[in-house]
């Protein structure tokens, strides 16, 4: 078992910067592949990215190519997602994702630990 809590979110103006940070306890965070999700209202579950047990594989959803970089530090059992030049559509709770399997995993269904999510507000 693995307990995710995400922090960082907050109010930005359009072309800001965010970092945003999800941190693991309970069973060492090393042994997860870890993702990043979004969620606006009214709208389903987005993947934004993925990142492998050890790092060395990522892979980015379409919004986030080019924008955003993720990284994880497993001394520190934490994951982050920096998010450059951000847009309003990027309006949204941004959630931390955890399974055990190998690999990037970018479906939500994927995931079976999900933390409570952090909001990110773009305003214009």
């Amino acid at each position: 078992q693995v307990q995710l809590v995400e922090s960082g979110g907050g109010l930005v103006q359009a072309g800001g910067s965010l970092r945003l940070s999800c941190a693991a306890s309970g069973r060492t965070s090393r042994s997860y592949a870890m993702g990043w999700f979004r969620q606006a209202p009214g709208k389903e579950r987005e993947f934004v990215v993925a990142i492998s047990r050890n790092g060395d594989v990522t892979r980015y959803g379409d919004s986030a190519k080019g924008r955003f970089t993720v990284s994880r530090d497993n001394a520190k059992n934490t994951v982050f997602l920096q998010m450059n030049n951000l847009k309003p559509e990027d309006t949204a709770v941004y959630h931390c994702a955890a399974d055990l399997a190998v690999g990037v995993l970018v479906e939500v269904y994927e995931h079976a630990y999900w933390g409570q999510g952090t909001q990110v507000t773009v305003s214009s």
